[in-house]
């Protein structure tokens, strides 16, 4: 694979990333439980070490899927990775697509593989040319695709949106095709592009629902019988073999009795759930868009559960282990504690410039004002990357940013004591203000003996 095409592939993830939290805010299909941008940036996150054998991409892309989106779109991409030039993009699609809509047990039109289909279409009609002509009607074409989605499903029609999932594969597209035909954007702001169909309608409200969504991977020679009888019944499954390894979607109302019969029948070698009443009462109560948004960097031990409840931004930072990468907030505590234990190098980096002025743009692209509240710049040069891209895109002074000086517990104390102090004045000048002056006081105290730290 060429370095362009691994650049393709890395642009459409990091954009992917970037937008996650709009996914999130739209995703009601099938369940309204605002997961899709982290499970999209989940499972596509082996892209980015594009450029690999394509069996070892395969088996990372099959482990890392999560959610119905994540792994529909890992089948997807482990045959769209076969591409390794503008030639062959054709096959690599209509391939990828027959596996993206053979994995799952019930296929709709209204939801990502209406985009793959569009894809496909598309491709059979022209070869690509890496010109911005060509580039322009192949993005025109997905993003009526993801227009459709609206009217194609019901609950998108009651809901007023487009699928998320749907809205994630335009967005990945775009920077893969724009990067392809060596263009630098500008990207068109989503919000600009679908408008009033990324906002929820106030009348839609998701049902009560019990249970879990999970994923798992088993290791065990024919069981694809066992499985089908396992999984029949549960609803949103995707079954895919590759194999000795069968990996499995689904909702259920019983996880310890599938665990049972799934480990009857070999290692179960990765499990994953989520408890989707949980899921769906947090979809319902967070908190709606105000004057000021506060974002800040993953570096301030603050939890997605944390921006979810107070309504923040956390720009990821990733976690490598051993020859996993993962946004620091996804990496599962246990797993990370296990390898370290097991002595498996771990390693802390920084987003792409590329994906933190993604970041920015779609903060800006959402929110009337923006308070970044940045980790210090003895630890990263994070404040300075935001400074560059404000200087040339922020005309009008809606972005506000702070260099914190912080990291770790301390920054988090800081974005929690602004969130609070904005919710209690509205007022997002002092809240400004409060932030500068909370930098400056806020202390961390450290005690090793304890491995304890109070801030």
């Amino acid at each position: 694979m060429d370095d362009l095409l691994k650049k393709s592939f890395v642009a459409g993830v990091e954009r992917v990333a970037a937008w996650a939290d709009l996914l999130d805010a739209i995703n009601v299909y099938p369940i309204a439980d605002g997961d899709t941008g982290r499970n999209l940036s989940v499972s596509l996150s082996p892209l980015r070490y594009a450029g690999e054998p394509k069996e070892k991409l395969a088996r990372r892309l099959l482990m890392a899927a999560r959610g119905n989106s994540g792994n529909i779109a890992s089948q997807f991409f482990s045959a769209f990775y076969d591409v390794d030039s503008p030639k062959n993009l054709k096959a690599a699609v209509q391939e990828g697509n027959a596996r993206a809509w053979k994995a799952v047990s019930d296929p709709r039109l209204g939801t990502m593989l209406s985009v793959f289909d569009a894809l496909e279409e598309n491709l059979s009609q022209q070869d690509f040319i890496p010109d911005q002509k060509s580039t322009g009607q192949l993005v025109s074409c997905l993003e009526q695709a993801v227009h459709e989605t609206q009217d194609l499903l019901p609950k998108l029609t009651e809901a007023g949106v487009v699928d998320a999932g749907a809205l994630g594969m335009y967005i990945f597209f775009e920077g893969f095709f724009y990067t392809l035909a060596g263009l630098a954007g500008p990207y068109r702001p989503v919000t600009d592009v679908f408008k009033d169909r990324l906002r929820i309608s106030p009348e839609f409200q998701e049902a009560a629902v019990n249970g879990y969504c999970i994923d798992f991977v088993v290791k065990a020679d024919g069981a694809t019988d066992d499985l089908a009888k396992i999984t029949g019944g549960q609803e949103s499954v995707i079954m895919i073999q590759e194999g000795d390894l069968y990996k499995i979607h689904l909702h259920t109302d019983d996880r310890e009795k599938v665990k049972a019969q799934v480990s009857a029948l070999g290692a179960v070698i990765n499990w994953e759930d989520d408890n989707l009443s949980e899921q769906i009462q947090e979809f319902r109560n967070a908190p709606a868009d105000s004057a000021l948004h506060i974002m800040t960097d993953a570096a301030g031990s603050l939890t997605r559960e944390d921006a979810r409840k107070y309504g923040f931004t956390l720009l990821s930072s990733y976690l490598t282990v051993g020859d996993k990468s993962l946004p620091e907030t996804c990496f599962p505590p246990g797993e990370l504690y296990g390898a370290m234990e097991a002595g498996i190098r771990v390693s802390t980096s920084q987003a792409s410039v590329f994906e933190r002025y993604q970041s920015y743009a779609h903060a800006m692209a959402r929110f009337e004002k923006v308070l970044y509240l940045c980790v210090g710049s003895a630890f990263t040069g994070n404040y300075s990357v935001a400074m560059e891209w404000k200087k040339e895109h922020d005309p009008d002074n809606r972005l506000m940013v702070v260099d914190t000086g912080a990291a770790c517990g301390r920054l988090g104390a800081i974005v929690l004591s602004t969130q609070l102090y904005f919710r209690h004045t509205g007022d997002a000048e002092k809240t400004f203000a409060f932030a500068k002056e909370v930098s400056a006081t806020c202390e961390e105290y450290l005690f090793l003996e304890k491995l304890q730290y109070l801030a």
